[in-house]
Order: C-alpha cells, then sequence, then structure tokens
C-alpha cells in the first residue's frame, strides 16, 4: 500500500513549461555561452538539450516513443530513479510526460562526458587525475549494481559525466522499461565497441551486471591509453570487423591493445580479468573499485579534500598554456593583419583605422608623382605563359619595393606592369618630394636592367619612366644634375 500510494504520488512529474531552454529553437549550439566548457561544446552525449529547471541547469533526453502508456512497471522504475542517489551518478530530476514526445531530465554536468576530455589534447592528465576518474566510475558503477536498480546496460565513456569540480558522474542508468521501445542506432557500429561479446551474438539477451563489467573494462582502456575503443584495431580492420572478431567464439577473442608503457602490468590485468570471455570469469564491481583502488595507492580514498584541490590546480595548469597558447596564436595573427594593412594603406590612415577614428579626406598643395611600364611589355606577355608573366612581375615589383624603402615615397598602386609612386603625401615633406622621385626614377632605371627574365635570359628589361610635378623647374634641374653625373 505504501508502494502504491508513492507511485500515485507522481513526485517525478515535470511540467514541460517548467522547462526554459536555452534559446527558442532548443538547440545546442548555445550551450557554449552559458555554462558549458569547451569540451563539452563537441558533444552533448545522449542528451539533447539544455534546460533551466526552478533555477537549476539541467540536460534534457528528448525520447523517440511517442506512445507511451504509463504502466506499473514504468511508474515503479520512476519511483526507483528517484530513490537512488550517491556522489558518482547523476542525479535524476524527473520525466515530463505530458507531452507527445516524453522528456527525460537529468542533473547537468558542466565539463560534458569522459569522451570529450579524453579527447581533448589541451587537457594535461597525469597518473593522479587517471586514477581518480577510474575510481570515480566505479564507484558509481559498484553503487549501482548494489542499488534498487541493479545494473547500468548502456554503459560507455560518453556516459560518463565530469562536473564542476571533476568528479565523474556515471548517467543514462536505469529506466529499461521506458526506454524499451526506443530505436536502437544500429547505423552507428561505434556506439557498441563497449558493448560484451555475449550481447552482440544475441541482441535480444538483456543486459546483466557482467556485461557492465566488459564495458567498464573498455572504458579503463580509454583512460590509460587516451584513445577511443580498439583505437589500434580500428585503423587496420574499422569497425565492423572489430565487432564480428568479438562476437566470435575463439580461443583468443580479440580485445584491445594497450602498449605496455601506458600504465602498470597490473592495470592491465584488472582489465584483462574483466573482459573475459566468458561472464562468470569476470570481476564483480565490488572487486573491481577495491583492485582500481589498490592500484591507485589511496587516490580519492581518504584525502578527498586534497585530491579536489590537486584536480582543479591540475585544471588551472591546463587553462594557463592554453591560455598563453591561445594569446601567442592571437599576436601572432595581429601582427600578420598589421603588415597587411600597412601594405594596403598608408600607416597614417592605418594608425587612424585601427584607434576607431574616421579618415577625412586631405587635400595636398604640392606633390610629385612617379609612373611608369616595361617597354614592350605587352609582346613579352603575349608569347610567355601566365605563370611565366607572374613570375616576371613578381621579381620586378619585388625589386622595385625594396628600392623604394629608401625614399620618402609611398606606393600607390601596381597594375600588370604600370607601377606608381608618389612622395609629398601623405606625410607633407615640402619641396623634397620633387628630390626624391627624381632619385628614385634614375633609380629603378638603373636597376631594370639588371633584372633577368627567367625563361627569356638573353634578353634585357627597359623602363619608361614618367614624372608629373608642381615643381617641374625642380625636377628638371635635379635630373639634370643627376644625369650629368
Amino acid at each position: 500500500m505504501r508502494i502504491d500510494a508513492e507511485l500515485l504520488n507522481s513526485s517525478w512529474k515535470i511540467r514541460y513549461e517548467d522547462l526554459l531552454f536555452l534559446d527558442n529553437s532548443k538547440s545546442t549550439s548555445s550551450v557554449n555561452s552559458m555554462a558549458m566548457g569547451s569540451s563539452a561544446a563537441k558533444h552533448l552525449h545522449a542528451y539533447n538539450n539544455v534546460a533551466n529547471y526552478e533555477g537549476r541547469m539541467v540536460m534534457v533526453k528528448k525520447l523517440t516513443t511517442t506512445k507511451l502508456e504509463l504502466s506499473k512497471d514504468i511508474l515503479m522504475e520512476l519511483r526507483n530513479m528517484r530513490l537512488v542517489e550517491h556522489a558518482n551518478i547523476t542525479r535524476f530530476i524527473g520525466a515530463c510526460m505530458t507531452m507527445e514526445t516524453p522528456y527525460v531530465v537529468n542533473e547537468f554536468c558542466p565539463k560534458g562526458s569522459l569522451q570529450d576530455i579524453l579527447q581533448n589534447d589541451s587537457v594535461k592528465l597525469d597518473a593522479s587525475f587517471k586514477n581518480s576518474l577510474m575510481i570515480d566510475m566505479a564507484k558509481g558503477l559498484n553503487y549501482l549494481h548494489n542499488s534498487i536498480l541493479g545494473l547500468h546496460g548502456r554503459l560507455s565513456s560518453s556516459n560518463c559525466l565530469i562536473d564542476s569540480r571533476f568528479v565523474l558522474k556515471v548517467t543514462d542508468f536505469g529506466l529499461h522499461k521506458l526506454m524499451g521501445n526506443e530505436k536502437e542506432e544500429t547505423h552507428n557500429q561505434d556506439k557498441l565497441l563497449w558493448r560484451a561479446p555475449e550481447l552482440l551474438r544475441d541482441p535480444s539477451k538483456l543486459p546483466t551486471k557482467e556485461s557492465d563489467i566488459y564495458s567498464a573494462a573498455i572504458i579503463l582502456q580509454e583512460i590509460v591509453t587516451r584513445t577511443g575503443p580498439f583505437e589500434t584495431e580500428r585503423l587496420q580492420i574499422g569497425t565492423e570487423g572489430i565487432l564480428e572478431k568479438v562476437a566470435s567464439h575463439g580461443n583468443d577473442p580479440l580485445r584491445p591493445s594497450i602498449p605496455s608503457d601506458a600504465c602498470d602490468a597490473e592495470i592491465i590485468s584488472v582489465m584483462k580479468q574483466c573482459w573475459a570471455e566468458k561472464p562468470d570469469e569476470r570481476l564483480t564491481s565490488k572487486a573491481l573499485l577495491a583492485s582500481v583502488r589498490r592500484l591507485s595507492k589511496g587516490t580519492n580514498s581518504e584525502n578527498i579534500l586534497d585530491n579536489l584541490l590537486s584536480r582543479m590546480e591540475q585544471y588551472a595548469s591546463n587553462l594557463e598554456v592554453l591560455v598563453s597558447e591561445r594569446t601567442a596564436a592571437f599576436l601572432e595573427e595581429k601582427k600578420r593583419s598589421e603588415t597587411l594593412l600597412y601594405e594596403v594603406l598608408p600607416k597614417t590612415v592605418a594608425d587612424q583605422l585601427k584607434r576607431g577614428n574616421s579618415v577625412d579626406p586631405e587635400s595636398f598643395d604640392s606633390v610629385t608623382i612617379f609612373f611608369s611600364d616595361i617597354v614592350g611589355f605587352t609582346s613579352l606577355s603575349a608569347a610567355s605563359t601566365p605563370m611565366q608573366v607572374v613570375t616576371l612581375l613578381n621579381d620586378l615589383y619585388t625589386c622595385f619595393d625594396g628600392i623604394i624603402g629608401h625614399f620618402d615615397v609611398y606606393k600607390v598602386e601596381t597594375i600588370g606592369d604600370a607601377y606608381m609612386v608618389v612622395s609629398g603625401l601623405p606625410v607633407p615633406n615640402g619641396l623634397c618630394h620633387a628630390r626624391e622621385i627624381a632619385n628614385i626614377s634614375l633609380a629603378l632605371v638603373k636597376a631594370v636592367s639588371s633584372i633577368e627574365i627567367r625563361h627569356v635570359p638573353d634578353k634585357t628589361l627597359q623602363l619608361r619612366a614618367g614624372v608629373h610635378s608642381e615643381c617641374r623647374i625642380h625636377i628638371y634641374l635635379v635630373l639634370h644634375i643627376l644625369l650629368n653625373d
């Protein structure tokens, strides 16, 4: 009678209107800017949305089941889910059954899944951190195996979430009756890599505690090697080949290969016991927890506060390295952008734009302009390939740009073989612009004769130069003196 009263109480019920999704479209794209880290942004494991419920963040899973009858078995599952609570499992908040499509609501873990952490190269995992993750996973699984739920049934690294204190919490457990009509993702064979061989041979067989232990061993392999399940084997025979070999009966069943230097031999021995071919030869969850605790030499057993501080220090160190790398990359990109900007615009104009100021038009009373082209360039281009023309112009303007850097001039533009330079702007230089342009004219005319045409080495280039200035008499005198010299 007491249980029946609890079933009718329906404390698990959640109204859809009380779930405040992060955006109107209920997409996961806005999660990054709210509460999740960069690692969690890559994938939200089995859950579809993040929402705010009664002032706290929750994960919302949308079930594919559309026709659902709340039988006594399902009500019992929902009641049992509310009863289980442990530091290493996510808390079941409730379910929304008022809509056509049901929703399951669980505790939110902002750091993403274990799979995200392992795949994120910017997060450094030392031996202590790895041991903590293994112990947390074993603790959560051991609690489930000894709870009213009895087992997990869908254990994988994507179902192990990391909370804000870097504690691993097992999720997506229970509710087997409620999710009994869920469509199996057979198109994604990667999800089957954690499945025990006896379940691969007979998909209709229900999960067991022993199959959970097999899945836990695969997660241990992911943690110690920091790679995906069967990573080496997948490169050789692919996921389908792995599943066939794992499911086949043989004297030497396929299991993940682990480099000898990845971890201690004792941890490898524990994994081998957990993924034994015969289910009854596998470790129990209690024995698994005891083994990883012993191998970790007390990590996360007694000094909980010390271990938590160690995790936070490790995370802070990772952030410092990441920020330093990103800052250096930003400064390098900023330098390249400024260099490009200075090549396109005068430095005075570019500096004003960088400061956010507007650039007003200016008028200059007196300037001198130089313009030039190559004699016979049209016929030379007609007899050359496009790449040969580009190479010639590149050699020509590389030489010119190196020369004008020694004079008080500004290159306006280059179009084809035309080269235009001006002096007296954007920084006025009195009447010196006539002298500067006269000097640069002679320097370029002299330099062009030394430029070799790569595809026509016996031909010499000639430069046709022109000058326009308000100080025509100055230009004439300067050129006259220089040419006579």
